[in-house]
């Protein structure tokens, strides 16, 4: 009772301060150790003293930090703010980093779902795999399906020979292979032509790139080319457009180079 007495006319200690705002006794000394929100007196006692002023300062540091700006903004950026246009600007660049962040948060979501649907489909504990999907999903790759049909000792050997960039890199020449394809029929320009040659070895140097002429490794790719099962429907439709044509393309390669590239031996990693 003695100290409660103590406390003067007009003034309240930390936790009726914290109590009527909805907050904690240990933020407001941690605002106070900031520099931020420092109480007005202190009593006989040492108990930190506030006001009614202390309480509006700190119901604006509040509504500031549901706006996402940090403490430190908070201290010496909009201290600094002298007219309406200067906070709307700052307000502007606030409002740019919350859609920044929504987007960003957009794609987690996104990715959390696809994988959901894939450990599903998985129907066994593998993080390993679940990594490589969420690798897959982070670069954009419509393929990212193909992982839960990949066996582990093959799904090493990707991994032990490209990283996030050498992938998405070829994702790329994939994606501008198809696109050349896509060209040429719609002009009417045969797999067996001397532009259609040229895709096809622009092919299969692309997949001499990324197997390294392991054999084996190829045919692990040519099961994925026939098993369509958990492929993005939107890119298995681009892929049935393109596959007869870039097939031909590459048997004319072959034979106009005269090469034999399955003949064993040739090739081998």
């Amino acid at each position: 009772m003695e100290k409660h007495r103590a406390v003067p006319e007009g003034y309240m200690i930390v936790g009726k301060l914290a109590k009527k705002m909805n907050t904690t006794v240990r933020t407001l000394q941690y605002y106070d150790k900031e520099g931020l929100l420092s109480p007005s007196d202190e009593s006989e006692g040492g108990r930190r003293l506030y006001t009614e002023k202390d309480m509006f300062k700190l119901h604006q540091i509040e509504a500031m930090k549901y706006l996402g700006f940090s403490l430190n903004d908070i201290k010496t950026l909009l201290a600094d703010l002298e007219t309406p246009e200067q906070v709307a600007n700052i307000l502007a660049e606030q409002a740019k980093v919350v859609r920044e962040k929504i987007a960003s948060l957009s794609e987690v979501l996104d990715t959390i779902e696809k994988l959901i649907s894939e450990i599903l489909r998985i129907k066994t504990v593998d993080f390993k795999k679940y990594a490589d999907i969420i690798v897959n999903l982070q670069m954009k790759n419509e393929l990212y399906g193909l992982v839960k049909h990949v066996d582990d000792k093959t799904l090493d050997r990707f991994r032990s020979r490209f990283d996030k960039e050498s992938a998405s890199s070829i994702i790329d020449a994939i994606n501008k292979v198809c696109d050349e394809i896509a060209d040429m029929q719609k002009n009417g320009i045969p797999p067996e032509s001397e532009q259609g040659r040229a895709v096809g070895k622009e092919w299969w140097d692309m997949v001499m790139e990324f197997t390294k002429g392991d054999m084996n490794l190829l045919s692990e790719l040519n099961k994925f080319a026939q098993q369509k099962d958990g492929w993005d429907t939107q890119w298995k439709v681009r892929w049935e457009s393109v596959e007869e044509y870039l097939q031909r393309a590459m048997q004319a390669y072959f034979m106009n180079s005269g090469m034999n590239p399955f003949e064993r031996g040739e090739h081998e990693a």
